[in-house]
């Protein structure tokens, strides 16, 4: 892999400066810009940066920071990570690759699916079981490099959407890591993943945006210019609410991001914040693609318009760092002090 393979994003958003508001924000619309263009290549600057850099920047050693993540911030290599499996999706913690201390090494048995950058990243975060009688306590995470024995690509997955992501599955037989790669605390790997994930889904929420003002965009220019009864269908009531609709949900949706980015850069904690973020963001932005194919009308159904691609990328906002029905359960469970 060729060093500085997205120079820009990575470089630009270094983890010390995750704790400013200013450049929290800046972030997302760094995220945001890029999925008006391609989802795809947000979804992996946000997988890159804020789970497995931000998991290594979170809650790694002095010396994990300095082995893993000039590397990452550079852009020399790409990162994944490693949580959901195809027996553990939203019940993250029913998983069943594990982790067993052997001497100086941890050995790692199991399998990951769904992980972006997956056959490609060259560090990634995996978490794995290391004492099953402690339930979700006892779970923990560990760095791997690419390369290392035991760990192997899988099958790589031929996605609806999102193809320019890589996304594949991750395979770990008997794989040993030295012990200093235990990441964050033994034990502790279930609950530093939820804190990621707070993170994270603001993230999502931005590529949200970026997908929803993109299709919202191309849906404004095609309706000024196809032309039908005489006049352009934006002279049409039926397609003006349309626009109205939309314009405002992405506003809507986007005041909702940047509050949960602002908040996460005060270093409050956003775990309320980031789902409704992430819920309404996604949501409004799987209504933008499908008003985009309509207005487009039989144009939207073919690949001659971007329509069509925005309709297969966004789907995957709803399900990827948790689905919507587990963001409403994460909300609810805030609004009632669960």
């Amino acid at each position: 892999m060729s060093a500085y393979l997205f120079p820009f994003p990575f470089s630009l958003f270094r983890f010390p400066l995750i704790h400013s508001p200013q450049w929290t924000v800046d972030y997302c619309i760094c995220i945001e810009e890029l999925a008006r263009v391609c989802p795809a290549i947000a979804l992996s600057v946000a997988a890159h940066n804020g789970l497995c850099s931000s998991h290594i920047a979170m809650f790694g050693t002095s010396e994990q920071k300095r082995q893993f993540l000039p590397r990452l911030v550079r852009g020399e290599v790409l990162g994944a990570w490693g949580l959901t499996e195809a027996s553990a999706g939203s019940d993250a913690a029913a998983m069943r690759t594990v982790a067993v201390r052997q001497g100086e090494c941890w050995s790692i048995t199991g399998s990951k699916t769904f992980i972006t950058h997956g056959r490609i990243g060259g560090v990634m975060v995996v978490v794995a079981i290391t004492d099953r009688t402690k339930a979700h306590r006892g779970i923990s995470a560990f760095i791997v490099e690419h390369g290392t024995p035991g760990m192997s690509a899988g099958k790589k997955e031929n996605k609806l959407g999102m193809r320019a992501s890589d996304t594949s599955e991750v395979v770990f037989q008997d794989c040993r890591v030295p012990a200093s790669h235990l990441l964050g605390e033994e034990g502790q790997g279930f609950i530093n993943t939820l804190q990621v994930l707070d993170a994270g889904r603001i993230g999502i929420a931005a590529l949200s945006v970026g997908l929803a003002q993109g299709a919202y965009e191309a849906a404004r220019a095609y309706a000024k210019q196809r032309r039908q009864f005489g006049q352009p269908i934006a002279g049409f009531q039926a397609i003006q609410w349309k626009l109205a609709n939309l314009a405002t949900g992405i506003e809507a949706a986007r005041l909702l991001t940047y509050r949960a980015a602002y908040l996460k850069g005060q270093g409050a904690r956003t775990t309320r914040e980031s789902s409704m973020a992430k819920l309404f963001a996604s949501e409004i932005a799987v209504k933008a693609a499908d008003e985009c194919v309509q207005i487009h009308g039989g144009y939207g159904f073919v690949k001659d318009y971007p329509a069509e691609k925005y309709f297969r990328d966004v789907k995957l906002v709803t399900i990827g760092e948790g689905t919507s029905e587990i963001q409403r359960l994460v909300i609810a469970r805030q609004l009632l002090g669960q």
